[in-house]
């Protein structure tokens, strides 16, 4: 099952939420995401029909395995990519909306390439 851009998104806003406090509901993630509760809603639960989280009695919202492999792995390349174009010398806001942006388009191949690229010239070794 392929998930789109926005699936990606949901899942790196709710890691992200989840790393900041105990719990996550919807309302967190609309707020997170400047979403409307009724878009958040529908959201919530084609990742949960999909099998990326479960949704508890309460509300609260949990990622499973395959949703927080999916959401570390996003949330990773988000990082890397912000860091990699303020090495270049982008604006760090800048950068951090093109890392955004960048993450959920490019190959793997291409990701580990500028991987290796970066640790090398942090490095000093080009």
């Amino acid at each position: 099952m392929r998930i789109y851009e926005s699936g990606e998104n949901y899942l790196e806003a709710i890691l992200i939420i989840k790393q900041r406090q105990d719990h996550v509901r919807s309302i967190d993630i609309a707020k997170e995401m400047n979403f409307s509760k009724a878009s958040v809603s529908r959201a919530v639960n084609k990742l949960k029909d999909n099998g990326f989280l479960t949704i508890e009695k309460d509300g609260l919202l949990a990622l499973t395995a395959k949703g927080l492999d999916l959401a570390t792995l996003i949330y990773d390349r988000h990082r890397f990519f912000t860091d990699f174009l303020i090495f270049l010398g982008v604006d760090e806001n800048i950068a951090a909306q093109d890392a955004c942006k960048i993450e959920h388009v490019l190959s793997s191949e291409s990701y580990r390439a500028m991987k290796n690229y970066l640790t090398k010239a942090k490095n000093k070794e080009i």
